[in-house]
């Protein structure tokens, strides 16, 4: 598996409430547009050994509703590991430039595993030989490039729809990533997951529970303080949960993670930096893929990079809260994200901006200026109650419990609510306002379904 890959070893105050108001309806009223059963997920296992072309696959598959890459292969012979890691439905092989040889090594592990996970392959080879011992193998599809990205998404679809006729359901992953250090991430991540942990009404939920089962998770490896917040001190980390190189089973899930009051789960950083030395993105995609066959919603408190394991979450993330704040340094670093992300061809409609601390006035950058230069608009606002949210960081207490009337309570809980309305599917509210850009995108996409043999 590459290197750089996630799975490379395996009136101000009239005006500031009107703001508020608008951002929470607008959400909430966006989410209500677009209902669709969110447990119709299908989870991805890429195998593709070109790199020219992974940045267009990657855009091509997470522009699909309800999919999910769970690791991307790079090295054949991995590829078996990768199957025995991550739980998947569906197994996209890209057989060129060598298909002969990549049949070889995937044959076999089609075979031995054609009714547990879907395969798909794409190749523009066509020789009918290689189609038939496809076949003989127990491959779903065999696509012929070039094609329309819509055919892949109408076999996804299927794949899908038949997973979730089986009875399986997927919870949510909802990660949240500051623009630098004291950005408000961290007391996100815990107030929110408290928020949806006392929903008695979600999408997706089937009523055998009053509440959604929520998991709170550090990925802040070194200097992550999710557990410091809600004041707990978990025996187990998810140094512990990310021990074995098998499938994690929910005996491991149970056993790792702290109870609390609140009914969220936490799952803590590591104890020491030699822990976090050794958690690879590998480990950290495959600990995320067993909380979600858990867990409703998984909210996850990441640091703003851009390392293997942070593409890892992204490739599996069903919505991304990014936070800033109205500051030239935030906003910049917003903007560079956003870029890269979409470079490098991640799902950017599944991103939320989150403004964070909005009602000073000394030298703050005017939110529309922000919505301009972002291209896209802000979406959850959360005004500047200092004192209340320090307190509750200092006790170590959600504002649920601390400061429950205070109105940085109620916009947690608002975006609590929005979220939990939301669809597996975009509503389109945050994609970038740039139509040339949407087009040049899907020129690049069809390329790589028309690139020719050499």
């Amino acid at each position: 598996m590459h290197p750089r890959r996630p799975h490379e070893a395996a009136g101000a105050n009239s005006e500031r409430d009107r703001r508020f108001a608008d951002a929470s309806e607008g959400e909430a009223s966006a989410s209500q547009g677009t209902t669709t059963d969110v447990s119709k997920t299908v989870r991805v296992i890429v195998a593709n050994t070109d790199e020219s072309v992974s940045a267009d696959l990657r855009a091509v598959l997470l522009a699909i509703p309800g999919v999910k890459i769970v690791a991307e292969i790079d090295e054949p012979a991995l590829l078996a590991r990768a199957l025995d890691q991550f739980p998947a439905e569906a197994l996209l092989i890209h057989l060129d430039p060598n298909p002969a040889m990549m049949m070889d090594v995937v044959a076999p592990l089609i075979e031995s595993r054609k009714d547990q996970v879907a395969a798909i392959a794409m190749t523009e080879d066509r020789d009918a030989e290689l189609v038939m011992r496809a076949m003989r193998a127990g491959m779903r599809e065999f696509l012929w490039k070039p094609f329309p990205p819509e055919q892949i998404a109408e076999v996804l679809e299927r794949i899908a729809v038949e997973s979730a006729e089986s009875g399986r359901r997927l919870g949510r992953l909802i990660t949240v990533v500051g623009t630098g250090g004291g950005m408000g991430a961290t007391q996100l991540v815990t107030n929110l997951a408290v928020e949806l942990a006392q929903l008695e009404e979600w999408a997706g939920s089937n009523g055998s529970t009053k509440h959604p089962r929520v998991a709170a998770v550090d990925l802040d490896f070194r200097f992550g303080q999710v557990a410091m917040q809600l004041d707990v001190q978990p025996n187990y980390t998810i140094a512990d949960l990310c021990e074995t190189a098998e499938q994690i089973d929910a005996q491991m899930i149970e056993r790792a993670m702290h109870k609390h009051p609140t009914g969220v789960h936490v799952l803590a950083r590591p104890n020491d930096f030699s822990q976090a030395d050794v958690i690879n993105a590998s480990q950290t995609a495959g600990a995320l893929a067993a909380l979600q066959e858990h867990y409703d919603f998984v909210v996850v408190d990441m640091p703003a990079r851009f390392d293997p394991t942070a593409r890892a979450v992204y490739d599996m993330a069903d919505v991304c809260l990014l936070i800033i704040q109205l500051q030239v340094p935030s906003v910049r670093t917003a903007d560079r994200i956003l870029h890269e992300l979409a470079n490098t061809g991640y799902a950017t409609d599944r991103i939320r901006i989150v403004c964070n601390r909005f009602g000073r006035e000394a030298g703050y950058l005017e939110p529309t200026d922000v919505e301009s230069t972002l291209k896209r608009k802000l979406s959850f606002m959360l005004p500047d109650e200092w004192k209340t949210s320090g307190a509750a960081v200092n006790i170590g207490a959600p504002l649920l419990t601390s400061a429950p009337k205070s109105k940085l309570r109620m916009a947690y809980r608002e975006i609590a609510l929005a979220l939990a309305k939301e669809s597996r599917a975009t509503d389109g509210s945050n994609e970038p306002d740039t139509t040339a850009e949407s087009e040049g995108a899907r020129k690049r996409l069809f390329g790589f379904f028309a690139t020719a043999k050499a």
